[in-house]
This record gives C-alpha cells, sequence and structure tokens, in this order.
C-alpha cells in the first residue's frame, strides 16, 4: 500500500522571483520554459546543458546558468526549486535541504517526496485549467488535459478578455456593490460564447460597455 497524498491547489505568482533549477536535461528544459512564459527569474546549476534550447537561453541571458554541481547554499533567497537530475540521491538531498529552508521543491524522481508537484496545464488566455492525478500517472493527466482541450476551444480567449474589460468597467461605474452584482449576472448571462462560435461577434468598444450599463441599470 503506498502513501495517499493529498494537494492544495493553488496558483502562484511567480513573477519576478527567483525560481532555481537544479539540472541539465529535457526536464529542466520544460521547468525553465514554463517558469519563463509566467515571468520568473530563472537560475539553473549543473555542470552541463544537455538541452540547446537551454543553452540558447542562457547565451542570450534570458536565464542564469551557474556550471557547476550543486551546493545547498544554492537555495539562498529562492522561491522555488526543482531538482531534476538524473541522480534520485541528489534530488533527495536538494529535497531535504529546501524543505529545512522553508523552501518548495518539486522532485522529478520522486514526486511524493516533494512539497509540490506540477500538473498537466492547458491556457486559453486568462483561463487556465489544471489536471493532476496526485501521482497516479501524468499520461492520465494528459490524457484527460486532451478533453478538455476539445471543451474549452480558443474561444475563451476573447470571452475571457470581454468578462475581465466589462468587470472592470462596471466597477468603475456603478458604485453600489448590489447593482453592480446584478450586472454581473446579466453579463454572465449573455451568449458570448454562441457568437463568437458563430464568427458573429464583434468586440466591444468602451462606449458600447457604458452604452449597455447604463440600459441595464435602469431595469
Amino acid at each position: 500500500m503506498t502513501e495517499d497524498h493529498q494537494y492544495l491547489p493553488v496558483l502562484l505568482n511567480c513573477k519576478g522571483r527567483l525560481c532555481l533549477i537544479i539540472g541539465g536535461g529535457k526536464v529542466a528544459e520544460r521547468k525553465a520554459i514554463h517558469l519563463l512564459d509566467v515571468g520568473a527569474s530563472v537560475h539553473i546549476v549543473s555542470p552541463e546543458l544537455r538541452s540547446e534550447t537551454l543553452q540558447r537561453l542562457a547565451n542570450e541571458n534570458v536565464l542564469i546558468w551557474t556550471k557547476r554541481e550543486y551546493q545547498a547554499d544554492d537555495l539562498t533567497g529562492a522561491f522555488l526549486v526543482y531538482a531534476a537530475t538524473d541522480d534520485s540521491k541528489l534530488n533527495l538531498e536538494i529535497a531535504a535541504n529546501a524543505d529545512r529552508l522553508g523552501v518548495l521543491v518539486n522532485i522529478a524522481s520522486h514526486g511524493e517526496k516533494g512539497t509540490f508537484i506540477s500538473p498537466a496545464v492547458l491556457h486559453r488566455g486568462r483561463l487556465t485549467l489544471a489536471v493532476s492525478t496526485s501521482g497516479a500517472g501524468p499520461r492520465a493527466a494528459r490524457d484527460i488535459l486532451h478533453q478538455l482541450e476539445e471543451q474549452f476551444g480558443p474561444e475563451y480567449e476573447e470571452y475571457l478578455d470581454f468578462l475581465y474589460e466589462m468587470r472592470t468597467m462596471i466597477k468603475q461605474e456603478v458604485a453600489c456593490k448590489d447593482a453592480r452584482s446584478r450586472l454581473l449576472d446579466k453579463v454572465y448571462g449573455i451568449d458570448l460564447l454562441g457568437e463568437i462560435r458563430l464568427g458573429d461577434y464583434e468586440p466591444w468598444n468602451a462606449d458600447k460597455m457604458k452604452q449597455w450599463i447604463e440600459i441595464n441599470r435602469e431595469e
């Protein structure tokens, strides 16, 4: 019987934060790309980079590469760390060091030994869908994510941009909390997704949004 782990789903703001990766292979490459996509400051510690992508990113100073073996003080100031070496014993050592310092750690070789695991992720603009099987198998998570890709198509990017802009406009134009709540309920009732899917949607400018707010606030 294996130990059962329950995880708390969270979305971390890594923008500008120091995120450390120990290792220079394909796993490190995937982690680095994901971190850079969300604006993290990426530091890789590894004697070599076995990824052409990582080599290019290091040469372009998009990330920092320290060319040597891991040292415990590499964790100083880190927000989180990925232990992504080919050495399982070293990965566990990194995890133990990180745990003592209160640094979030993900272990490529022993996911259950770290403080967080990385889910399979689908982005549709402002929409983020994450799927985890809590260690049961990344293949299953990817298969589920593929199903979600079909259900939540690219139209959700435009739809959620509209909701964000409309919600921002309502908060600016309407002082009464109850009135804002009623207007937001009406916004969600607009079949915008249907219009986008049919190709009938024309983006609303600020004047049209304000006009809609005035008309629906008076009802």
